[in-house]
């Protein structure tokens, strides 16, 4: 296996489902969101631990994604949350996997898919209460409700929204999010007057969860909490990140006053130092951004990175540490070194970007409850 990789905490996974169930309490569905690779914790081995932990869904992006899961054997109820295409559907009927539609042509599409295939394919209702994104108005939610319960082919299973601002604290953005659950649950009230059962009601993502309880309905979506990390500060639960990205010491020199490191001659020696290289770059994911704004942990103590970041290898200033030697363990992210929360403050983004870039090249090794690692790489069904 190679110097760098990713390590999966399955324990900190599961303990964080745990922490979401004791917030939301015993009724509502937890859905876990598996999409992206499941952030880039590796789709399968998360979506087994997440049902394995009381997830009663996962969801996830495509209709390959929820394709990948079932080749494994997963049998859950798999949320496709974007829209696919039309030739998509048919596969979609097939492997038994739900849709998010919110328009009455995609109703129709996957109505006439499903028939065509044999299978009864389950829709989920999406209204557009102030996303902007995808799904009716709340007002042609009854409509719609009723165009999916007219087709034979369909089931109508469920009916979302999803909240923008549930994750800020401001007084504007809470009236935003008090404005769109209202709007969603009169639209579900107006589904119901109409003769419909709106099926598993849902609408909190992470920051709703720990922001809004009334949004909690039947199920809930957390994200990024269920990878530990939280969209507000000082969140009323507690959650632990869930990757660890480390590598290896590869080589260590001596570079005298005036040499120059890395692409650009942006970083220069001032005072004789050790240099040590380190088998990861940002074609593994690490952000090119954090050149010379970052620092690594190696044993207790943390390095600055020293010049540009490349492609496969970066480089950090030892100083004249002569403690660290070669084939030394480092840590960029997780464990007791920063966060992935910490480099996304760096770089104005959020935790979900750096943990989705650490990319397929990268093995991750899983940790479970007992302690043990288990490996793998782009196609393992490990855990």
């Amino acid at each position: 296996m190679r110097a760098t990789r990713a390590i999966i905490h399955i324990d900190r996974f599961c303990g964080n489902v745990k922490h979401i169930r004791e917030k939301v309490g015993p009724a509502p569905l937890i859905c876990a969101p598996v999409k992206a690779d499941a952030y880039g914790h590796g789709a399968v081995p998360i979506a087994r631990a997440a049902i394995e932990a009381g997830a009663s869904y996962l969801a996830v992006a495509t209709v390959e994604e929820g394709a990948e899961l079932r080749s494994v054997g997963i049998s859950a109820p798999i949320l496709v949350l974007s829209l696919p295409l039309p030739e998509e559907l048919a596969d979609a009927a097939r492997l038994r996997l739900s849709l998010l539609l919110g328009d009455e042509d995609m109703v129709k599409e996957a109505a006439l898919a499903a028939e065509q295939a044999g299978e009864k394919l389950a829709v989920h209702l999406k209204i557009d209460t102030g996303m902007g994104r995808v799904g009716c108005r709340p007002e042609a939610a009854s409509a719609l409700a009723a165009r999916i319960a007219s087709f034979r082919s369909l089931m109508y299973a469920g009916t979302a929204t999803h909240l923008s601002v549930a994750d800020s604290r401001t007084p504007e953005d809470i009236r935003y999010t008090k404005k769109q659950l209202s709007l969603f649950t009169q639209s579900i009230e107006s589904i119901k007057a109409a003769g419909f059962d709106p099926g598993v009601v849902h609408a909190a993502n992470s920051g709703a969860i720990l922001l809004h309880e009334d949004a909690c309905f039947d199920m809930v979506r957390p994200g990024i909490l269920l990878y530990g990390y939280s969209p507000v500060e000082n969140p009323p639960i507690f959650v632990e990140p869930v990757m660890e990205l480390i590598t290896r010491i590869v080589l260590i020199k001596t570079m005298r006053v005036g040499e120059a490191v890395s692409y650009g001659r942006t970083w220069t020696v001032s005072e004789e130092t050790r240099i040590a290289t380190i088998p990861v770059g940002y074609g593994d994911g690490l952000p090119r951004g954090l050149s010379g704004n970052f620092s690594v942990r190696i044993q207790r103590r943390f390095y600055p990175l020293a010049g540009r970041v490349c492609m496969d290898q970066c480089m950090i200033d030892l100083g004249n540490d002569t403690d660290i030697q070669r084939w030394d363990e480092v840590t960029i992210f997780g464990g007791k070194a920063q966060s992935a929360a910490d480099i996304a403050a760096k770089l104005h983004t959020i935790p979900y970007e750096i943990t989705c870039n650490i990319n397929k090249r990268v093995p991750r090794v899983y940790t479970d409850l007992f302690h043990s690692t288990r490996s793998h790489g782009v196609k393992s069904n490990a855990l």
